[in-house]
Parts: structure tokens; sequence; C-alpha cells
């Protein structure tokens, strides 16, 4: 996609956006500049790897090449799960991915990148660009001296591959599950066991039975790991990730050192990348689950005990860390109250519409 076609997919365009192409004679007084950015991810996840290179290549077409952003797999300059603190501490100026990764910091980490029982896709982004969920993600960053923009979401994820079915609570007792972060400790309260594995591993941890079951994220990434060899009870939804955001960080004093027409660009093109990502699993996630049918996997759903417990040992959870965490308290309300008022005009149309819809689809 050239660069006027990026302008185009941005919304309301580039005159709508205030973002103008560069003129020869501007773009000489802009900088050259060449900054790094580290993933969370590998390359071989696409999509999530794939959001951060598109971003850069928006950058890069909307300055003339002027502004370039180097793109590193997790790894390559640090491990995934410090990408945070390789962007705090200067050691490189970018980074993509999830906050959640960073919830053994402070638990607010979590409730921007998906609050189980949160808002899905298109309520995050109402609630970053609209509802003043940007500004507080913004404000809890500053103390980590960092910023962040918007910059993908992977829409609801799966619940996970399961070696045996699960009918009841009782079938949770001791199951150890590969699940992180705030859902991890929910899924702890309903006595499962959870587990930290990176993504490489789980295969043969299944496998060999060193743990039970597996969530990742949906159909088109899961695929690619071929759990459903070793697992094949596919559970659905991951209501811990209704809708999981992802976003570009920016060390916050090389960010307000940028010239002003640089930072418009950062902006727009993690708006880019936002939709990007959204748009690409959309369409892989359909003919994905599809071959994942077909090679022997078992869609269920968790079954409604499962469900009720999960949301009622969720809210226990949000209510002791409020109690204890002013930063946690203060977005958590702010989101749930925007995800109540969501849910009272969801229920009008969108719902009923989907629900319409599905029953009369095709084959």
């Amino acid at each position: 996609m050239g660069r006027r076609n990026i302008l185009s997919a941005l919304p309301g365009g580039a005159a709508g956006i205030g973002l103008m192409p560069i003129s020869a004679a501007s773009a000489q007084e802009l900088p050259e500049i060449r900054w790094r950015l580290v993933s969370n991810f590998p390359k071989s996840l696409d999509t999530i790897f794939g959001t951060a290179v598109e971003f850069a290549r928006a950058v890069g077409e909307l300055t003339e090449g002027r502004y370039r952003i180097d793109v590193f797999a997790a790894g390559e300059i640090v491990p995934g799960l410090q990408v945070l603190d390789a962007v705090q501490n200067g050691t490189v100026e970018m980074g993509h991915g999830p906050t959640y990764f960073y919830s053994g910091k402070d638990p607010t980490f979590t409730l921007f990148t998906g609050l189980p029982f949160g808002l899905n896709t298109r309520m995050q982004n109402a609630w970053f660009y609209q509802g003043g969920g940007e500004a507080l993600l913004n404000d809890f960053l500053a103390k980590y001296q960092v910023c962040a923009l918007p910059a993908g979401n992977s829409g609801c994820q799966m619940g996970g591959w399961f070696r045996k079915e699960i009918k009841s609570l009782a079938d949770l007792k001791g199951l150890k599950f590969r699940i992180p972060g705030m859902a991890g400790q929910i899924w702890q309260r309903l006595g499962a066991v959870p587990q930290q594995i990176s993504p490489g591993d789980i295969y043969p941890a299944l496998e060999r039975g060193t743990i039970d079951a597996a969530e990742f994220v949906g159909p088109y990434d899961d695929e690619k790991l071929s759990l459903y060899k070793v697992a094949k009870y596919y559970y659905y939804p991951g209501w811990w990730e209704g809708g999981a955001a992802a976003f570009t960080l920016v060390n916050l004093e090389m960010w307000q050192d940028l010239p002003e027409h640089y930072r418009s660009v950062l902006t727009y093109a993690s708006a880019y990348a936002n939709g990007w990502m959204t748009a690409k699993y959309d369409a892989a996630n359909p003919k994905a689950l599809q071959r994942l049918v077909a090679a022997g996997a078992v869609l269920r759903p968790f079954p409604a005990e499962v469900m009720e417990a999960s949301w009622k040992a969720a809210n226990e959870l949000y209510a002791e860390l409020s109690a204890g965490n002013a930063d946690f308290k203060r977005v958590y309300e702010h989101l749930i109250a925007f995800r109540d008022d969501q849910y009272l005009w969801w229920q009008v149309a969108e719902s009923g519409f989907d629900a319409f819809m599905i029953r009369h689809r095709r084959g």
C-alpha cells in the first residue's frame, strides 16, 4: 500500500486528521531519524509481529523515508517480556505489543490490553479514542517514562486447547493450564493450576502431559502451533480477552523531543496498524477454524457453570485489587462504567442483528 493509500485508510483520510503529505521543501526541514522498535513476538506470528512491520512501513512512507523504524522480533535485542523495560531505559526508542505482559509490575497494566469480562474490540477502540481510555493509559504510563498509542487488536480470543473435556467445575480441580496474568489468577480460584510457558514450549508440554491445557490466541495463530494434534478439545470463548489490544510504546523523553509532524505520523500510523491487525485476524480466522475442525479439533463452549463461576471469581479479584491499588481502582471503575453503557446500546441493535444473521448464515 502506497503513502496516499495509507493516508486514505486512516480515519477521515489525510485532511480529516490534519496530516498533510510532506512537500519537497518541508521535507528538507525535517531531520532524518532512525529508530529501533522491539516486538513482544517472534516473526513466525505474522499478524501480531506483522502489525509492527506495517506500522513502521507506514511511518517511512508518510515521511518520504526520512523517519525510519527498524523492527526487531522478540529475542533479537531483548526477550519479549522485557520490551517495556527496554523502552523505559532507552535501550530502544519503541516497542510494540500488549501491556498485560507487565501485570507483574502492576495489575493496572492488564486493564488496557484486556480485562477479563471487559470490553470487546470495538468498545476498546471507543474507550481509547473517544471515552478517555487513552488519557488514562498515558497518565499511568508516565511513571514508567513511556507513552503509548493503540496499535492493534486481536478480537475476541479462543478459550484454549484441552486434553480432556470440561463438563463441570469439578474438572478444573488440579488442571494444569498454560494461562498467564490476571486470567491465571481467576482460574486458580476455580481450582486450576496456572502455568507460565512460552509459545514455543506449549506443544511439547501438552504432548508430554506436563500441562493439561493451553490457551494462546485464536484459530489463525493457534493453527501454527499444531496444538490440535495433542489436545483436541478447543474451547470458547476466551472470556479473559474479549478483545486484546496492542500498543506502540515510545520512550517519553524521545517522544517529547520529536518534531510535531513526526509525532502526528506516529499517531496515525498507529491508528492504521490498529485497524490492520483486527482486519487481518477477522479475515484469516474463519478459514483457519474450518481447517482445524477438519483436522480433528472438537469445538466446545465452556459450560455455563464454569462461565458463571469465572465471572464471580473475577469480580471478587477486582474488588480485592481495587481496595489495595489506587491506580487499578481509578482505571477499573472508569472502564466498567463505560462497558455497562456500551452494553446498553449493544443489546439493542448490534447483538440483535448479529444473532439474526448467525441463525441465517449459509452452510
